[in-house]
């Protein structure tokens, strides 16, 4: 198994030296990017000073996004299984409407 890399990632014009698996390293950045980007948007907004309490923020922001495309992926998976017995119940209509037709 390869030993994990060191990458610096850059938040909020501070630099951390993070533990990376090998492979995942494009992954970090972007996570990093995403993160700096929200972290720079509620420094921005004024009302919330200080690093840890905008970290907690957006940690908070980004879960809450998480969870509501997860809850979307579930509702998208919940609909196409409705629409996949539908479709399964017009195909069985049709083949037993089939068999009728060869029986006579």
């Amino acid at each position: 198994m390869s030993d994990p890399k060191t990458l610096t990632v850059h938040l909020l014009g501070k630099d951390y030296q993070v533990s990376c698996p090998p492979g995942q390293e494009r992954g970090l950045e972007r996570a990093a990017q995403r993160l700096d980007q929200q972290m720079q948007t509620i420094r921005n907004g004024g009302k919330i000073i200080g690093l840890e309490r905008i970290a907690v923020m957006a940690a908070l922001n980004l879960t809450y996004e998480l969870i509501a495309a997860e809850d979307g992926q579930e509702d998208l998976k919940a609909d196409s299984q409705k629409e996949i017995d539908r479709l399964a119940e017009r195909v069985g209509q049709a083949l037993g409407q089939l068999r009728q037709l060869k029986l006579n």
